[in-house]
C-alpha cells in the first residue's frame, strides 16, 4: 500500500458537495481517509471566475499511479467535471500530488505534481495533515514550501469549513 496525498478543488455548482462525493468514490480504492479543512480560494491563473473551496486528503491505495490518476479522472467525469479552458472554473479537480516517495515523470503524469509547491491552496492542507510531509525531490517540508511563498502569491482568503465524513 502506498501513502496517497490528494488536492481537491471545486468553484462551480455547490463545491463542498462535489468534494464530498469526490471524497466518497475515492474511498473506493483509498482507505483510512483522513481530511484537512476546506479553504475558500481566489483562481490562479485565469482570475475572472468565483472563489474555489480547495482541501487535501491523505490515503493508502493498492493502486498504481496510473490507475489512481484513472480513477480521479473517471470521477472527475462522474461528478459532472467539464472542461472549458486552462485553469478556467471547474465542478471538481483531483490532482495526485504525493504518490509515497514516488518520483517520476511521464506524458501523463508527474510526481510529484509539478507546481504543488508554489500554491499556497495544495500547501497549507497537506500542512493540515502532516506538518513534516517532505518533498521527495527537494527534502524540504510542506510547512518550509508554505513559508517560502510571498504574501502577494497567497491566495487563501479564509477556512470554508469541514467535509463530513463519507467513509
Amino acid at each position: 500500500m502506498a501513502t496517497v496525498y490528494l488536492a481537491l478543488g471545486s468553484n462551480v455548482g455547490d463545491s463542498r458537495q462535489e468534494i464530498e462525493q469526490a471524497i466518497g468514490l475515492l474511498g473506493a480504492a483509498v482507505n483510512n481517509i483522513q481530511r484537512a479543512p476546506l479553504y475558500r480560494t481566489k483562481a490562479a491563473g485565469y482570475t475572472d471566475q468565483p472563489d474555489f473551496i480547495n482541501t487535501a486528503i491523505r490515503g493508502e491505495t493498492a493502486l498504481s499511479p496510473g490507475e489512481l490518476l484513472a480513477l480521479a479522472q473517471d470521477i472527475e467525469q462522474k461528478i459532472g467535471r467539464i472542461e472549458r479552458f486552462r485553469w478556467g472554473p471547474r465542478e471538481i479537480d483531483i490532482d495526485i500530488i504525493f504518490y509515497g516517495d514516488l518520483v517520476q515523470e511521464s506524458e501523463a503524469l508527474v510526481l510529484p505534481h509539478p507546481v504543488y509547491h508554489k500554491r499556497d491552496f495544495v500547501l497549507q492542507p497537506l500542512k493540515d495533515l502532516d506538518p513534516n510531509l517532505r518533498d521527495p525531490v527537494s527534502g524540504k517540508t510542506v510547512s518550509e514550501l508554505l513559508a517560502k511563498i510571498a504574501p502577494q502569491d497567497k491566495s487563501i482568503t479564509g477556512i470554508a469549513g469541514t467535509v463530513e465524513s463519507v467513509d
